[in-house]
């Protein structure tokens, strides 16, 4: 696969404040998007740009990220190794400045998500047991300082976890469990004629609420979005034949079970069975995905399912919310902006480094 954009966006504007000895501040208006990325050298970066296109940092790092994840208060992120990595990356997003690298334990590797608690104290990041391989953890880590230090770990009550998210209590933890069993130091999909994905929720102390699958076992969970009144979304990746009829988008709305997303047919197929970022915009009720091997970006209404954006976009994958509706990354061409604030959803491409973003993004 080509490279294909990852944007965390770091939190909101931070204000003059103290925590832990951090003084707090940011002195630019323009929010920061924070992502993976190759250089044109073919290493990997941590890199931080404004949206109006000024550099805020961008270190080079020694293995590819997947995801990254803005601390709730503080001016730092941790960019997560990708499958099967097992270091991850604690950048300080003023400066860029290496914090710290983050080892996985022994027989243990990252799958490339982490979500910090909303105290801002810990850290869950999935993970997968290669002495029991598939097996799917969180490790959980403790905030000391400008450092993380590992504390115990919960099950995930399933296999080959990708995405962690929380709901909107904050104390609620929604898992998606890719079903794939995978080796050590390996990308090669292993039980892929008994696969088990899963969309898991966990109370903080890892005891399971649910656990809910889709009819096709093949149709692994992957991404994850979640709406300010609890509506949780996820993209599948499907790992049958090309020829197969599966939605690759689901939906689990408060109090309702996990259940596909009303998809086009042509929408459908335009996707080739694999998915990458998802996002959902609060504000405006909207949801909008990426399909990289279709080169092509979705925006539809959350609440109707009905489609308000489809439209080619080459390489796409990151995806994230900001209050005028997107923005999607590239690993070929220009970032973009879409304006969804009116009928007529209007693109504006972004004055940011074009092509090599990797696979998502976040926005501060």
């Amino acid at each position: 696969m080509k490279r294909r954009a990852f944007l965390g966006l770091a939190g909101t504007a931070l204000a003059a404040s103290a925590f832990g000895g951090w003084t707090l501040v940011n002195n630019h208006s323009q929010p920061l998007l924070v992502s993976a990325r190759d250089g044109s050298d073919g290493q990997h970066y941590a890199v931080g740009y404004h949206l109006d296109g000024s550099q805020a940092f961008a270190t080079q790092v020694k293995e590819r990220c997947h995801d990254v994840v803005p601390h709730p208060s503080l001016p730092m992120a941790l960019f997560v190794g990708r499958r099967p990595s097992t270091e991850s990356y604690l950048i300080d997003t003023r400066d860029g400045k290496l914090l710290q690298t983050l080892t996985s334990p022994a027989d243990r590797h990252f799958y490339g998500h982490g979500a910090f608690h909303k105290d801002g104290d810990w850290l869950y990041a999935t993970e997968n047991d290669t002495s029991e391989p598939g097996r799917g953890v969180i490790s959980v880590y403790r905030v000391q300082g400008s450092r993380l230090e590992r504390d115990h770990e919960l099950s995930t009550h399933g296999v080959g976890p990708h995405q962690l998210l929380w709901l909107p209590d904050g104390e609620t933890l929604v898992v998606a469990n890719g079903g794939i069993r995978t080796e050590a130091e390996s990308r090669v999909d292993m039980n892929l004629d008994a696969m088990e994905p899963s969309l898991v929720l966990l109370r903080r102390d890892g005891s399971l609420i649910s656990k809910e699958q889709l009819p096709e076992r093949m149709n692994s969970v992957r991404h994850l979005a979640i709406a300010s009144d609890g509506t949780i979304v996820s993209g599948q990746q499907y790992m049958g034949d090309m020829a197969d009829k599966v939605p690759l988008l689901a939906i689990k709305r408060p109090g309702q079970p996990f259940e596909h997303f009303p998809l086009a047919e042509e929408q459908r197929q335009a996707m080739r069975q694999y998915t990458a970022s998802v996002a959902i915009n609060s504000e405006l009720r909207l949801l909008a995905m990426t399909a990289p091997r279709g080169n092509r970006v979705f925006i539809w209404d959350l609440d109707s399912g009905a489609v308000r954006l489809d439209a080619p976009l080459p390489d796409c994958a990151g995806v994230g919310a900001v209050e005028q509706g997107f923005v999607v990354s590239s690993g070929q061409g220009r970032c973009r902006l879409y304006d969804c604030r009116e009928e007529k959803i209007a693109m504006q491409p972004l004055q940011l480094p074009a092509g090599l973003w990797d696979n998502h993004l976040r926005i501060a």
